[in-house]
């Protein structure tokens, strides 16, 4: 089903994901799709509402959305961590991810992306109080 990444590194992104949440209220989500949707942006957006990250408490979450097979990907950040970082911060992430995925280097690519935006998360919405974990850190396939 998924050859772009192995099940190590896909345990490896959940990890990273529960580190780049770690220090932040912000949510991480990553999605993989595997169909042949024509439309990846409605898609992805459908998902981000399916996975219910616009019902993080500072709308702080952030979607990795991915089809390998399609070479498609778009990064979706709710409107509290959009307001804060613009849409220079998404174009910049979306360049260093493909940059990366053009060198077949997915996994590294999701990685380092993850953390970059945990770094983000961090600034804007630090912990105050109990970090409470609002979303599941796993990654989800269509």
């Amino acid at each position: 089903m998924n050859h772009f990444l192995t099940d190590t590194e896909m345990a490896s992104l959940v990890e990273a994901i529960k580190i780049a949440e770690d220090q932040s209220s912000g949510e991480i989500r990553v999605h993989i799709d595997s169909t042949a949707e024509d439309d990846f942006a409605k898609k992805a957006f459908a998902i981000f509402n399916s996975l219910e990250m616009h019902l993080t408490k500072e709308r702080n979450g952030v979607l990795f959305y991915v089809n390998f097979e399609q070479h498609y990907l778009t990064v979706i950040g709710d409107e509290g961590i959009h307001k804060k970082v613009r849409q220079q911060f998404w174009d910049n992430l979306h360049d260093e991810i493909t940059s990366e995925f053009a060198k077949e280097n997915y996994y590294k690519g999701l990685k380092d992306a993850i953390l970059k935006t945990g770094l983000e998360l961090k600034k804007y919405f630090p912990v105050v109080g109990e970090n409470i974990n609002e979303l599941p850190n796993d990654i989800s396939f269509s």
